[in-house]
């Protein structure tokens, strides 16, 4: 057994070991289930719409159902409060937040892949977003003495590097990448999600940097507790779009409404087969939070790591995806913006050596 302890750098290999192989797993379904001639069940392929209800359904069945046998609903709190004569973790306050932006987070990642617009262009610029996210969250955190690290400068080229291998893959498209500026839907969703990703962002970082010296983590507290808010709140979002077009017909008209609504009234083929391979997707969000949260790095360092590790997990799925589904292999263009993630990951590998000897000398005063 690979035995580690917590906040080593051979526990983060770990956590990005893991989220790279569900990463690419979920990549793979999800071409298996909308993209390949027939999915695996040997019936037509799904609507893409279908298929995110279908598979989030699993991934939230996935994350759920830990959080409950295990009991990490019971967060292991610093402070109580009392609010109406109720009693209850003062974490909360802020975790059921994060909670209902992980809800809008989830639809709006796959939404963005059913807009009329680049598929690529989408995926660069929702990477791109949270690289550029965690610094921004760094620098309000160390403005309001909430951080008490500083930033290296192998963190800062990292960023520069990631952002630059963004660019390569944005300017470089012959569709385009600015395009969706003219789409009203696109717009909406993607502010959405960067409007979520960043409070989420900031919420996790301060959890992690208010956390007392000798206070327990408890990441899985506050995974179980905000998976749990974001399951309410999809299945409100779920019925709100279910029973919507009966006081709004005019919901009817956009395709993604009427197609979620088809799904549930009228299950699609297989569909239960689509909502298991949501373990995958499920897996993934494990990984993805701890990763995020992982002790004693800057937000600067866990959103490269967590963006850069789905970017070469996509580009593997791709590679395996022509295997399989005969899709397109990556461009040039791809490879050449990966190898300028790969010297992001090059700096990433600098300041983790780094981190990881300040810490050790933190513990030896």
């Amino acid at each position: 057994m690979w035995k580690t302890t917590e906040g080593s750098t051979g526990r983060l290999l770990q956590l990005c070991l893991g989220y790279y192989l569900a990463y690419i797993v979920t990549g793979l379904v999800v071409k298996a289930f909308t993209a390949a001639p027939q999915t695996p069940l040997g019936t037509p392929p799904m609507n893409a719409i279908a298929f995110l209800g279908y598979n989030t359904l699993g991934a939230n069945l996935t994350c759920l159902i830990p959080v409950l046998a295990l009991g990490w609903f019971r967060i292991r709190s610093i402070r109580l409060v009392t609010v109406g004569g109720v009693t209850f973790p003062s974490e909360l306050l802020y975790i059921v937040p994060s909670g209902i932006c992980t809800a809008i987070i989830i639809p709006t990642t796959t939404l963005m892949y059913t807009l009329p617009i680049s598929v690529m262009v989408a995926m660069v610029i929702m990477r791109a977003s949270v690289i550029v996210i965690g610094r921004v969250v760094d620098g309000l955190q160390i403005a309001q003495g909430i951080l008490q690290k500083r930033i290296y400068w192998e963190e800062n080229a990292a960023v520069a590097f990631a952002v630059l291998a963004a660019c390569i893959e944005l300017f470089g498209s012959h569709t385009g990448g600015f395009a969706f500026l003219r789409n009203r839907a696109a717009v909406v969703i993607f502010t959405s999600y960067i409007a979520a990703y960043a409070i989420r962002i900031y919420i996790m970082n301060y959890f992690k940097n208010t956390r007392p010296k000798g206070a327990p983590m408890d990441n899985t507290g506050y995974f179980g507790l905000e998976q749990i808010s974001a399951s309410v709140t999809m299945v409100l979002m779920a019925l709100a779009v279910l029973l919507g077009p009966r006081a709004f017909p005019s919901w009817l008209e956009a395709p993604q409404v009427a197609d979620f609504i088809a799904a549930i009234q009228q299950p699609a083929p297989g569909w239960l087969w689509a909502a298991f391979s949501g373990i995958a997707f499920g897996l993934v969000a494990f990984f993805s939070v701890f990763i995020f949260m992982f002790k004693g790095r800057t937000a600067t360092f866990t959103g490269l790591l967590n963006r850069l590790t789905s970017l070469v997990a996509g580009t593997t799925a791709t590679v395996v995806g022509h295997w399989l589904f005969r899709s397109k292999l990556p461009s040039l263009q791809n490879w050449i913006s990966l190898g300028f993630v790969l010297v992001a990951v090059t700096f990433l590998t600098r300041a983790e050596r780094r981190r990881a000897l300040e810490l050790k000398l933190a513990q030896e005063i």
